[in-house]
């Protein structure tokens, strides 16, 4: 490149206010100036901050994907998947129903096609109706689109058969994630031992943690019960609860129902326990349920929290503060890429609710894609529209195949000798535990990682499978589990879970030379 040559004198207004000057290549000379952003200088809450189901093994995957892009050669042909619950990334097909909805919504002017249901159009002109313009493209009400608001509130009133649901407590959130971190950051105060303390599930969904860390919140873990199908134990909930208060304030409590990552389905009598423990001790309900159509085993129901508590009496309804979550990315539409999803808010004091108000509009609104879909899951074609007929084969279908696939996981897994994988009673998930040779653990050690993190590199590098170690969710102490999901399609979860078995018998071999 050509080199400008140095002013020969000082620019106009310039003064002398620099005194550097410039090198021949129009550097400035002397020190080098520093970035005012360093790990140094980083936010130390978000150095703190951990994500398991993207983290280091899936960034491992990214490179050995690109790797065998480029022509590299591996004793496999690709790299599957296992450790996110993207249901489309993973083959699922859209529902077409929505799709045609949302499809109207963003190009209004296929209204006049015949390909489209009269149906999806008289939907869609409804949502369109509520957006400023008639366009997805306005912005919404920062609590979302009113008419979508009314859809999820008659939709929760018919799931609960009956509880009462006020629309004006119905809040569209980009994904359920946005409203957990909203509620998150309303409970979060307090120094010291006046620190909010938030009890959290353990395994976990690595949000919860990730939050936690970020709002400089405490974590208090209360262990769900491997031996009883990860059930919630209301003694281990007292433990948890009194060893935190020595050191915190317990404030929320945050329950997955279904489980995510161990796809449990919470008994009722497990969820009035939990309803009276936080009743009891002043507890904040967090509630996420964005698994509420992801249930397979034919004993279990889900339940949801706001039903169970308005049946335990009025006592309990009407003081127990509940927070329930919902979302497009899971059950049997696995919409993700739209970020929509909604949360209930009951019995918040209604100044608080002002200052959340306050803070949602901060963000704006939700995506107005993200506000249909969901209007699409809660308000469904009826048994009497044209449509109903190939929406429910495709629900059915999604939810059939899903169900096959939980308990085929569960079986082959079972029969892997050092491998217990407990019923996937629902969400997309198994959570098996794994025996790992003390021999595996020392080297582990040795390398500076968590066993289960040094299995699952072994797994993904000589068989392509990518799944999340269980410490990542976390687990207990001498315990060691992964996170795989269950949505590849029938054929490949074989393959897959065909690899997963060899590959297991020959660490075990290699580890602590059993035959």
């Amino acid at each position: 490149q050509r080199e400008k040559s140095p002013p020969s004198h000082t620019p106009t207004g310039c003064g002398n206010a620099y005194s550097g000057g410039y090198s021949s290549a129009g550097r400035l000379e002397g020190k080098l100036r520093e970035k005012t952003l360093t790990l140094d200088t980083l936010n130390p809450q978000v150095k703190a901050v951990e994500y398991a189901v993207r983290g280091p093994i899936v960034i491992k995957a990214g490179e050995i994907e690109r790797y065998l892009e480029e022509g590299g050669t591996k004793p496999f042909s690709e790299v599957i998947k296992a450790n996110i619950g993207d249901a489309h990334a993973m083959g699922q097909k859209p529902i077409t129903f929505l799709r045609q909805v949302v499809a109207l919504c963003t190009f209004p002017e296929l209204m006049d096609s015949p390909s489209f249901p009269e149906d999806a159009k008289r939907r869609a002109r409804r949502i369109l109706q509520g957006c400023g313009g008639h366009s997805l493209g306005s912005y919404s009400a920062s609590p979302g689109v009113e008419c979508i608001r009314k859809d999820i509130a008659a939709y929760i009133e018919q799931r609960d058969e009956g509880v009462p649901s006020d629309w004006e407590n119905v809040y569209l959130t980009t994904g359920a994630s946005d409203g957990i971190m909203t509620i998150l950051r309303l409970l979060v105060s307090g120094k010291d031992s006046s620190r909010t303390g938030v009890m959290i599930p353990i395994p976990q969904y690595p949000l919860y943690s990730a939050a936690i860390s970020e709002m400089d919140a405490v974590q208090v873990n209360y262990y769900l019960d491997e031996d009883n199908c990860w059930a919630l134990d209301i003694n281990e909930l007292h433990r948890s609860y009194q060893a935190a208060k020595q050191h915190c304030q317990p404030r929320v409590i945050c329950i997955i129902n279904p489980g995510n990552p161990t796809g449990q389905v919470q008994s009722k009598k497990c969820i009035e326990e939990v309803l009276h423990f936080a009743y009891e001790e002043n507890l904040f309900v967090m509630s996420d349920e964005v698994y509420q159509d992801n249930v397979y085993a034919p004993d279990c129901q889900f339940h949801s929290f706001k039903k169970v508590l308005y049946e335990m009496g009025p006592e309990y309804f009407n003081s127990v503060e509940l927070v329930s979550f919902h979302s497009t990315s899971k059950g049997y539409t696995g919409e993700c890429g739209f970020r929509g999803g909604y949360m209930e808010v009951i019995n918040m004091d209604p100044e608080v609710k002002a200052q959340m108000v306050k803070l949602l509009s901060v963000r704006l609104c939700p995506p107005l894609a993200g506000q249909a879909a969901m209007d699409v899951i809660v308000n469904p074609p009826q048994p009497e529209e044209h449509t109903f007929k190939q929406f429910h084969q495709e629900k059915s279908s999604v939810l059939g195949a899903l169900a096959e696939k939980a308990k085929l996981t569960e079986k082959i897994l079972n029969a892997v000798p050092g491998i217990k994988c407990n019923p996937v009673q629902g969400a997309m998930y198994a959570f098996p535990r794994i025996f790992i040779p003390p021999k595996a653990v020392e080297e582990a050690k040795a390398l500076g990682m968590q066993p289960d993190m040094l299995y699952c590199l072994r797994l993904l590098e000589e068989t392509g499978i990518c799944v999340v170690p269980g410490s990542g969710f976390g687990q207990k102490d001498g315990t060691y589990h992964f996170r795989m999901t269950i949505l590849p399609s029938i054929e490949k979860l074989k393959v897959l879970l065909g690899k997963v078995r060899d590959f297991h018998i020959g660490f075990l071999k290699e580890y602590s030379g059993l035959e």
